[in-house]
């Protein structure tokens, strides 16, 4: 029986990869935290932060099947989203013109002012984050996380693509 060769061995790369993938989940967690510090002001949670910018992807406002695809979520997180947002008067449901059965959501204005609130929060917690970068490391860091992300298989709608959630905590999503 014959030993595969040293230079053969995947195991220090696999490790390799495998610090690297654990030192993007900890900065992950890092812009999380900060976003939340900033979000807490506002009277938001990153759900539904992320609720708010789902519904500006779309030309006219969105079903909450489309809301629920759109944060890869089971339908039952959005109706909770929607109603603390409704309840704190940042989106609105609107019947559907063409099918009365259909429901969809609109941002108020008190939403839209929330979501440029929510921008600059994002912005101040990213250039905290992104501080001991000079502008060159920083442009190099995007082009570098823009071919991580580009390069995995994608779905319809421009996500990762990835099983369906079927099960989990309500308004926990990925986006």
């Amino acid at each position: 029986m014959r030993s595969p060769s040293p230079s053969a061995d995947p195991g220090p790369a696999r490790d390799s990869d495998a610090a690297l993938a654990e030192q993007l989940l900890r900065l992950n967690r890092r812009l999380h935290r900060l976003q939340r510090h900033q979000f807490g002001p506002l009277g938001i949670t990153p759900a539904q932060s992320r609720l708010l910018r789902a519904v500006t992807v779309f030309a006219e406002p969105p079903r909450m099947a489309d809301l629920a695809a759109r944060l890869d979520v089971v339908p039952r997180a959005i109706t909770t989203l929607v109603d603390a947002l409704e309840a704190s008067d940042r989106v609105r449901r609107v019947p559907d013109p063409g099918n009365r059965r259909v429901t969809r959501i609109e941002l108020t204005d008190e939403g839209r002012e929330t979501l440029e609130a929510l921008r600059r929060a994002r912005r101040e917690a990213a250039q905290e984050v992104l501080s001991p970068l000079a502008p060159g490391q920083r442009a190099q860091l995007g082009e570098l996380l823009e071919l991580l992300v580009s390069a995995g298989p994608m779905d319809a709608q421009g996500h990762c693509a990835h099983p369906p959630r079927t099960s989990g905590r309500e308004g926990e999503g990925r986006e």
